[in-house]
């Protein structure tokens, strides 16, 4: 039996705690934190849901995502994951999984409970940042099993700047994730010197020179401590994608059109990338291994939807007319189907 209660966001959001049981990597007990909108006085059931799941130092908190897509007809629903945002408990180091499949858990339970909770007959998945690594990876697990993505289903993927490698020069990608896999073995949670910089949460947050609130415990201007093991998961992730992956379903991409990076805040900032390299997300999109959709936004953040005015409105404008070609392409392949099955 599921309980949902109050969720900080106030009305219209509930959560639901999902037990995880004994954490795998020694941090005591664990649990997820299921979120959903409902506008108040409506039935959250609908033939059509969104699970949306978060990246690093961060958690779910953009209710006008939420509230745009109930626009639509969509149930919308967000996931933060173990030791993330709502789900973080003492003891805890915060992100910290040794495994990025240790996720598959709570984004099996999460996917059983939206479609209990809807008609269940199309979920599309929305990821950001490292979410938008968690995810496909976890697709192309589930594609595997009988009936793959569609037959769980899952109709369409949107990625927001999903990180797919580590940026720097290439030498610190092979000779640098070469130190970071033998550190992460032997000393898991030491965190990786000079990883904390306050440039990007400076440029979204009300208290410095952004627009946007949000709990800085969950998400701190200078980032969550980035440990050896956890960097070692992520390129291990990294690297299962670049060897190619089966999602199962079409994705749309969102990203930035430039990046710029700063070790202190400034006004060009807020008109870029200032976390991700975005020719990296270009360049490995299609590794996702079906139909994809690409596109570049002028202006964007790291967060697309948590850009500023113009290239937000146009991040919406970009995913609405993928959403109305999503649903004509659901379309025509199911009347294909019933064609198919009448011959």
């Amino acid at each position: 039996m599921t309980t949902w209660v109050p969720d900080v966001l106030g009305d219209g959001y509930q959560q639901l705690t999902i037990p995880l049981g004994t954490d795998p990597d020694g941090e005591g007990e664990v649990d997820a934190t299921l979120v959903r909108y409902q506008p108040p006085g409506e039935a959250v059931r609908a033939n059509r849901a969104v699970l949306y799941v978060h990246g690093f130092t961060d958690y779910f908190f953009q209710k006008h995502l939420a509230e745009h897509f109930a626009e639509q007809g969509y149930a919308f629903f967000a996931l933060d994951l173990r030791k993330c945002g709502r789900s973080l408990k003492p003891g805890h180091t915060a992100h910290f999984v040794s495994d990025l499949a240790l996720y598959d858990a709570e984004l099996n339970e999460a996917l059983r409970i939206v479609n209990s909770e809807t008609d269940g007959s199309e979920l599309l998945l929305m990821a950001h940042s490292t979410g938008g690594l968690i995810v496909p990876l976890w697709l192309d697990r589930l594609q595997r099993k009988p009936g793959g993505s569609a037959g769980h289903g899952i109709a369409g993927l949107v990625l927001n700047s999903p990180w797919f490698d580590l940026q720097g020069p290439a030498m610190v990608r092979s000779v640098g994730t070469a130190a970071i896999d033998a550190l992460g073995r032997v000393s898991a949670k030491t965190v990786i010197p000079g990883t904390g910089l306050p440039t990007y949460g400076s440029s979204l947050h009300v208290s410095a020179n952004g627009e946007w609130d949000y709990n800085l415990d969950w998400k701190p201007l200078e980032g969550c401590p980035v440990t050896f093991g956890w960097m070692r998961a992520v390129r291990g992730g990294h690297a299962q994608l670049h060897r190619g992956l089966d999602i199962g379903v079409p994705a749309l991409i969102l990203r930035s059109k430039k990046s710029e990076f700063a070790r202190a805040y400034h006004p060009g900032v807020d008109l870029a990338d200032s976390v991700l390299d975005v020719r990296q997300i270009a360049r490995w999109a299609g590794c996702l291994g079906d139909r994809t959709t690409i596109v570049p936004i002028d202006g964007a953040r790291h967060d697309v939807f948590l850009s500023t005015q113009k290239p937000l409105a146009t991040a919406f404008s970009e995913l609405d007319q993928w959403l109305e070609w999503l649903e004509r392409h659901l379309t025509a392949d199911a009347d294909t189907t019933t064609q198919e099955n009448a011959q």
